[in-house]
């Protein structure tokens, strides 16, 4: 009977997918689930949602919720972390102020200025958790889904002692495009993805033992099918490789598509190619905060049920518990030397056999040339981040965001250090030592 403990689980519809995932697993739904939160109403809308889940299906789950991050950490197995820290003011921050230099991100997760202060802001938090962690539960596995993923993981890998895996589902969501940009049936495609989060390809794309990037390639002279993926096509007629994550993210992670609006507006699309406009996640992200703030739950919990998603966490702490194996692409260290064009002390994506016994990195070997520098470039970013929220370094932050790529082809030296000066002065709140 695992305990697992949700941080951030005001998260209210992601929380209560990755909660009816466990439940959904004979072996798992004696489960205790301690969720906490925060914020009081956010976490009590998914602890009634997750009480209904159990009454509705009368599982033997036991649901525990609280404001207390000890008590909800205390004797875990595992702990899923999907926390935001500081809310909309800062997320507002990190898109509006490079906007107004000229650098129009549409997400801002990930690297680029936003990534890299979401990281930052993030980061003490993170330390703070891993801290209770230590304390309550030292064997623990982290399950990490916030982002940055991989500033975030780098920083626990380098500063904590806690077990620490990364999880993301743009690996499974791209399969799922490409089985139906080349009419692959669903859950059929066989496949092996390697890189960093959010800049990983697919080396291999296979269907009855056949690649289908020759499918691929006719796809992208479709103009309907082009016009869904619109930056992921460009990048694997130049490069020869597809990437793991939709048009709109990968648009800011490489020099090619945001440096002027006649080509964002070009870029834009439909599906994956639809949000390319500056801004769309903020923008949604405002224009959801008060229904994430409703007093009204929304869902009629005599209906609520138990369905398992596409996500990995359920899966991963079955294939543990139950010795089953199962593979993922999961963020790790490279430790062990999984990817050779990576430093040893990277975070990286890459194929995961899971068992009974833990987490077992594959060996994905050199990466080929044509896209081996675009997850070298975000390591170097990455790493500088991570070093410089550590030492209180406020030039390797700068150092950061002037390797970040998009930053890089727009602004000159000088105006991205005044830049970085007003994300600093600006975010000074959650970044007092910095300050």
């Amino acid at each position: 009977m695992p305990k697992i403990a949700f941080i951030g689980a005001g998260s209210m519809v992601f929380a209560t997918k990755l909660v009816g995932d466990i439940l959904s697993f004979d072996e798992l739904e004696d489960s205790t689930i301690a969720l906490m939160d925060i914020d009081e109403h956010r976490l009590d809308q998914t602890t009634k949602i997750a009480e209904a889940m159990v009454e509705n299906e009368d599982v033997d789950a036991t649901i525990e919720s609280t404001t207390d991050r000890l008590d909800a950490l205390d004797d875990a197995d595992y702990v899923m972390n999907m926390i935001n820290v500081g809310g909309t003011e800062p997320f507002e921050n990190e898109i509006r102020i490079p906007e107004e230099y000229g650098v129009e991100q549409a997400i801002g997760d990930t690297i680029g200025p936003g990534g890299i202060f979401r990281g930052l802001r993030t980061i003490p938090t993170m330390l703070d958790l891993a801290s209770d962690m230590e304390e309550v539960c030292p064997d623990a596995l982290l399950l990490n889904y916030t982002n940055p993923m991989s500033i975030l993981c780098q920083t626990m890998f380098d500063a904590t002692d806690i077990e620490t895996v990364g999880l993301c589902h743009s690996v499974p969501h791209t399969a799922e495009a490409i089985e139906d940009y080349v009419g692959v049936p669903e859950g059929e495609l066989e496949y092996w993805v390697a890189g960093v989060n959010h800049v990983a390809w697919f080396l291999e794309a296979k269907y009855d033992g056949e690649s289908v990037y020759p499918d691929l390639r006719e796809a992208y002279d479709d103009p309907e099918t082009y016009e869904r993926d619109t930056v992921r096509f460009e990048m694997m007629k130049h490069f020869g490789y597809f990437p793991t994550e939709s048009s709109h993210h990968m648009s800011e992670y490489v020099p090619y598509f945001r440096t002027d609006e006649d080509t964002i507006e070009e870029m834009a699309g439909t599906d994956y190619a639809e949000r390319m406009p500056t801004a769309t996640y903020l923008e949604g992200w405002q224009a959801r905060s008060e229904e994430r703030d409703d007093p009204e739950l929304g869902v009629d919990l005599d209906e609520v049920g138990i369905e398992r998603s596409e996500e990995y966490a359920s899966r991963l702490i079955h294939s543990i518990e139950t010795d089953t194996t199962r593979r993922f692409n999961l963020n790790v260290s490279n430790e062990t030397n999984a990817i050779e064009s990576l430093p040893t002390d990277a975070c990286v994506e890459v194929p995961v056999l899971v068992d009974g016994t833990g987490l077992h990195p594959c060996s994905v070997g050199e990466l080929p040339k044509s896209i081996r520098t675009f997850p070298q470039q975000h390591v170097a970013v990455q790493q500088l981040a991570v070093a410089g929220a550590l030492e209180n370094d406020r030039e390797k932050i700068h150092r950061a965001v002037k390797q970040d790529p998009l930053t890089a082809a727009q602004l000159t030296l000088p105006e991205i250090h005044e830049m970085t000066e007003e994300l600093l002065d600006a975010n000074e709140a959650y970044l007092p030592e910095l300050n």
